[in-house]
């Protein structure tokens, strides 16, 4: 079996995929036409990306390919519907990366209620103001709203139970099991964005979750509020955000994604939102812990296992 991994991949599951027989061709540089060639030239039945996008153009490449596999949770990258159309099977990891989600989401509210990077930056130019960084509200009391209680949710809401956090969520399915379990009280939208000291986002990206987050949802928030993103950008307007933290509307926002990202490969990034005061944020780290990358790397390894030997597709999500 030919495989291609166009992406970063842990080394434990390149050499998994050998000893397994597979035929691996590792370049984890590709993206647009580079990555059209390379799966024609190899030929690969099966293609492991992340973070790379996959159109319908490299999903033409070649008549062999039967089985994209997102090393990850979200698939939003790959056009899965084009992939359904020429009978190519789309699986993603779900799940494993939650642990490492949940706890980025956290350093990002105990961050934004400590002003963690604006202290250290002031204290690498020589700066002692310790009267004005001694303001913090802290989290114990506070409400946390959770929009999507799925894996990534729950490990979030389970960590902020901990801090004696008060939880709020927001699901299309309703979970008593973890109701009973965490504490967690199901509310409209509405309510929890307006009741919530820090709501955290987790739902797929895509066009019924786009802009979920505008300039109306965060009108209807506390101006002591904050809001996070750690799951795909353009689940917020950035520019609506923009504008309500300028104006006092909500209080600050960490993010991990954002609207428009850069490839993996480009170095420069130049969104605005990053140089708006009380917006923390990362580089789309969030699933990028040891931990995590070696449990999706047993997961992809597990999925082709289950291909290879019973032609099945252990997590797909366009089975039509």
């Amino acid at each position: 079996m030919n495989i291609l991994i166009a992406d970063k991949f842990e080394s434990f599951g390149i050499e998994k995929l050998r000893e397994a027989g597979c035929e691996v061709t590792f370049e984890p540089d590709l993206k647009d036409d580079t990555l059209t060639d390379a799966i024609a030239k190899t030929a690969c039945e099966v293609l492991i990306v992340r973070s790379t996008k996959v159109n319908a153009a490299a999903l033409a490449a070649n008549d062999q390919l039967k089985l994209v596999i997102r090393a990850g949770s979200g698939y939003d990258t790959i056009d899965f519907s084009t992939a359904a159309d020429k009978n190519i099977r789309v699986c993603n990891c779900p799940g494993m990366n939650a642990v490492a989600v949940a706890e980025l989401t956290l350093g990002l509210m105990v961050a934004l209620d400590r002003r963690i990077v604006d202290g250290t930056a002031d204290l690498r130019r020589g700066a002692w103001n310790k009267k004005e960084y001694s303001k913090a509200r802290g989290l114990k009391g506070r409400t946390l709203g959770v929009v999507g209680l799925g894996r990534i949710g729950y490990e979030v809401a389970k960590r902020a139970a901990a801090f004696d956090m008060e939880l709020l969520y927001v699901d299309e399915v309703e979970r008593k099991d973890l109701e009973a379990e965490l504490g967690i009280r199901k509310t409209t939208l509405e309510e929890l964005l307006r009741v919530s000291d820090y709501v955290t986002l987790h739902v797929p990206g895509g066009g019924e979750t786009k802009h979920l987050i505008g300039a109306g949802e965060l009108a209807t928030m506390k101006p002591t509020a904050f809001v996070l993103n750690c799951s795909r950008g353009g689940i917020i307007d950035e520019t609506a955000l923009a504008s309500a933290i300028e104006s006092g509307t909500i209080a600050g926002a960490g993010l991990d994604v954002f609207e428009i990202e850069p490839a993996a490969t480009d170095k420069a990034f130049a969104d605005p939102i990053v140089h708006v005061p009380r917006v923390y944020a990362t580089h789309h780290i969030g699933a990028s812990t040891e931990q995590a990358q070696l449990a999706v790397a047993e997961e992809v390894v597990k999925i082709v296992g289950v291909y290879r030997d019973s032609g099945e597709f252990l997590h797909c999500v366009n089975s039509r």
